[in-house]
């Protein structure tokens, strides 16, 4: 088919495409997308631990697997969602067409794919080929896939937002675009480490770091919306039935909250700098001071929250926790990196599983449900998933401590992690495959509903 037929038909597969909510908008696909995974990846690592079940066969081995499929699968698809619809809210430009977010998905699933697949291709290449060189050649084979699949999404992923962000005039939020280039490169250097035959794992740490810059911005931008929420309903309960409007003195009732920037930007370059020194400097105490400095930099952050009882609502509170977590995962990496009687990996867990799923947690049920038409889920589903990755986050950095059960402590968290997400899935996955009950339109946030209507929860 050419010309116009060929035209005809590729537009119309548009309109069949945008006419599916599951693909109105970024967050749609990507969020449902990362609470099923986090499920997959956790019921098969907790088999693993438990009963020796069997792990996709990759470089590296069961613990790279795992390690990848959190940051590289899990996380990216978070932050991927994230991205593709603040953006556009962010620089006042249209919603990506549903076009570019199913491509974006299936490189994501192909992605999956090759790399879960990647350990076996290998082995039948090196059955044939055999010898020193063959088991490179047979690498080559089955992890170029792969690795051009995965660095395809993440440099994909950056080229669809960076233009917008570049363009906005007093581009605020390149920030995104920083953290996403991090990111492409983190993903880049894992393949390349497989691909020589070295051993991967420092990327993955790299990753890490890269996505606890990208919470810090992401939760300040998040945060503003939030908090302010909650001091608009702590005032309005102080003021006056018959009041219509604040008055000045109401205003000074309570404090505001600002998100500043230069707290922001120095958490932001204490992490980086930390993640630049493990990177090149493992296990140095040089890394353990940095780690302390950057606890000490999050924890500076905290003093924005501090505004009262409006603090100890529901999502406030939600986004204060992330940060704590945040700062004490480094404090932890810091005082074992000193000498402290405890495994680094107590630290990175409370980094992975508390402070990047709770932050995960925290946008798919604020920034999903509202952009999917439904103002902020209430029941106490929320607050269970909330304490279950906080619990998860707990005994996993417990199991790195001397004489505890570290076996036990790993099932256990990764029980505490399926049952969060799993309820993150069942409450949420319905609304981002339905179509907005609310009265609006594409990628917008939540539209009130008139008088007497009512949205379902």
């Amino acid at each position: 088919m050419t010309g116009k037929g060929a035209g005809n038909a590729q537009s119309g597969w548009s309109v069949r495409l945008a006419a599916r909510p599951l693909f109105m908008c970024g967050f749609r696909p990507f969020f449902l997308l990362t609470a099923l995974h986090a499920v997959l990846v956790l019921l098969a690592w907790g088999g693993f631990l438990g009963f020796g079940l069997a792990l996709p066969a990759v470089a590296g081995g069961p613990f790279v697997w795992h390690a990848h499929e959190l940051m590289f699968g899990f996380g990216l698809a978070a932050v991927a969602g994230f991205v593709l619809t603040a953006v556009p809210e962010f620089t006042a430009t249209p919603a990506f067409a549903p076009r570019v977010v199913l491509r974006l998905v299936l490189l994501w699933l192909a992605a999956r794919a090759a790399f879960w697949l990647s350990g076996g291709l290998a082995a039948v290449a090196e059955s044939w080929l055999g010898g020193e060189e063959g088991q490179a050649v047979a690498r080559w084979i089955g992890h170029l896939p792969a690795a051009l699949l995965e660095i395809g999404f993440a440099c994909a992923l950056l080229a669809a937002v960076a233009p917008r962000l570049w363009r906005d005039p007093e581009r605020r939020h390149l920030g995104f675009q920083w953290g996403l280039a991090a990111m492409a490169m983190a993903v880049a250097g894992f393949h390349l480490d497989v691909l020589r035959g070295e051993y991967p794992m420092r990327w993955v740490l790299v990753g890490l770091g890269v996505m606890m810059t990208l919470v810090v911005v992401a939760m300040s931008r998040i945060s503003m919306r939030v908090m302010h929420d909650a001091l608009d309903a702590a005032r309005a309960r102080r003021l006056p039935a018959h009041t219509l409007r604040r008055d000045e003195e109401a205003e000074l009732e309570l404090p505001s909250y600002r998100a500043r920037p230069p707290r922001r930007n120095l958490a932001i370059a204490a992490i980086a700098v930390h993640t630049v020194a493990e990177y090149l400097l493992p296990g140095s105490p040089i890394t353990g001071w940095l780690g302390l400095g950057a606890a000490a930099a999050v924890f500076n952050l905290l003093n924005d929250w501090h505004v009262g009882r409006a603090l100890f609502t529901r999502w406030a509170f939600l986004l204060y926790a992330v940060y704590w977590l945040l700062a004490l995962g480094y404090l932890l990496l810091g005082l074992a990196r000193l000498g402290a009687p405890l495994a680094p990996s107590a630290g990175t867990h409370l980094l992975a599983i508390g402070a990047m799923g709770l932050s995960i947690l925290a946008v798919l049920c604020i920034a999903g449900r509202t952009h999917a038409g439904y103002p902020l889920d209430e029941r106490p589903w929320v607050g269970a998933a909330a304490v279950s990755i906080v619990l998860a986050a707990l005994l996993r950095a417990a199991a790195g401590l001397p004489d505890m059960p570290a076996s036990a402590l790993q099932l256990l968290a990764t029980l505490a992690w399926i049952t969060a997400f799993a309820l993150a899935a069942w409450r949420l996955g319905v609304l981002f495959v339905a179509a907005r009950v609310d009265g609006g339109a594409g990628c917008e946030e939540y539209h009130a509903p008139r008088a007497a209507e009512a949205v379902p929860p």
